[in-house]
């Protein structure tokens, strides 16, 4: 020690719940000496735990707000208005959820294979399941309007299963082949 300083005695380095009983008794005598106490309420009209809460809004609280987590189709929606992809996906969207789209029923028995200019392809397992896609057309166009918004799908393009190639070898016979209908 040197010759300048007051002898004190060395006190142990406080930690856990002696340290903040220190913090608050240190506090308490600074607001003493300003000639609050501690605990008392504010001086102005707005004071009071409910006016913080109003101003300090830093947790979420039971309703929805705009910090917690968003669901991922939420986003992904936002972000392809944002940059015009909209009518792709909608597009995308007609060809990935066929079945959610359609029913399960009709899924079962035709998909889709493409989409251009907005006509849809459908192929369908037989040409009776080909005939009766042709008559419940309306039906299905507002179904997918429905689902994915209007505009995206005009019109069907329904076909059926495809014939088997009777063109066998190297040398062919121009000909309609077969008499057999199929389609």
């Amino acid at each position: 020690m040197t010759g300048s300083e007051p002898d004190r005695p060395e006190q142990p380095e406080l930690k856990g719940v002696d340290l903040a009983r220190r913090a608050l008794e240190e506090a308490r005598a600074a607001a003493k000496a300003k000639g609050k106490s501690v605990g008392q309420g504010r001086s102005s009209p707005r004071g009071g735990i409910r006016a913080l809460r109003s101003r300090r809004r830093s947790w979420s609280g039971a309703g929805p707000d705009e910090r917690d987590p968003q669901p991922f189709g939420a986003l992904m929606g936002s972000v392809s208005k944002q940059r015009g992809w909209s009518a792709q996906v909608s597009e995308g969207a007609v060809l990935g959820r066929w079945a959610d789209v359609v029913g399960p029923d009709i899924a079962a028995h035709a998909t889709p294979t493409g989409l251009r200019d907005r006509v849809l392809s459908v192929s369908a397992e037989s040409t009776a399941w080909a005939t009766q896609l042709r008559m419940m057309q309306s039906q299905i166009l507002a179904k997918i309007a429905a689902a994915v918004g209007g505009g995206v799908v005009t019109s069907l393009r329904i076909t059926g299963p495809a014939a088997p190639s009777w063109r066998k070898g190297d040398r062919h016979i121009p000909g309609r082949g077969p008499r057999d209908t199929y389609g």
